[in-house]
């Protein structure tokens, strides 16, 4: 089962990585591909290059040989649908590989606004990172029908579960990474050292 997780990566940070691995682990993926997107349809422009997002992505994972950074948002133009996206890894692996979308919370409250989501739900499974001390609320009925807490069920079949992984919380984001960088305030360990040292060699997230 290859896991999918995307993001605008503005920049990826340790709690990106942290997450994903612990999702590799609960579900024995056997490998994840992190796609930093193009055009965010519902989300402000990113201040860092797509160039740059992407080199950031391949340093934060160059040492973990199952996690992938994956190119295919940035090429392709206008914005990025996570169904575009899923239905290009479905050309490349095949029907039958089984393909799981990673979002947080936040993302999966939101679901049913994406576009085409109904769509999406066909062509991989819903892999939700939650944290220890979140507050369940009742799941919508669609999501209720989908609904596995058995792994094997996810390998199984190529699409079409909703599976819940509780990961370390860790408060860490983007927004105040860029921030501390504004306000000349470290980032060391907020980031891997290799993006770390990427951000202050391209003085990324400096107010001009």
């Amino acid at each position: 089962m290859i896991g999918i997780r995307g993001g605008t990566f503005d920049p990826i940070h340790t709690a990106h990585l942290r997450a994903t691995l612990e999702v590799v682990e609960a579900l024995a993926l056997s490998q994840v591909r992190l796609l930093p997107g193009s055009i965010p349809p519902h989300r402000p422009q990113p201040l860092a290059s797509a160039e740059q997002r992407l080199d950031m992505v391949e340093l934060a994972v160059q040492s973990n040989d199952l996690f992938i950074a994956d190119d295919r948002e940035l090429r392709r133009e206008g914005a990025s649908y996570t169904v575009d996206t899923l239905r290009s890894f479905r050309e490349e692996f095949g029907e039958k590989e089984p393909l799981a979308l990673i979002i947080g919370m936040d993302a999966f409250l939101d679901f049913t606004k994406w576009y085409e989501w109904e769509t999406i739900i066909s062509l991989a499974h819903l892999v939700v990172t939650s944290r220890p001390d979140y507050t369940a609320q009742p799941l919508q009925a669609w999501a209720e029908a989908i609904r596995s807490d058995n792994m094997q069920e996810l390998h199984a079949n190529a699409a079409g579960k909703l599976y819940f992984v509780q990961t370390t919380a860790l408060s860490i984001s983007a927004t105040d990474i860029r921030h501390h960088q504004q306000e000349g305030r470290s980032i060391r360990y907020l980031v891997p050292d290799v993006v770390y040292d990427y951000i202050k060699q391209n003085q990324l997230y400096r107010i001009p």
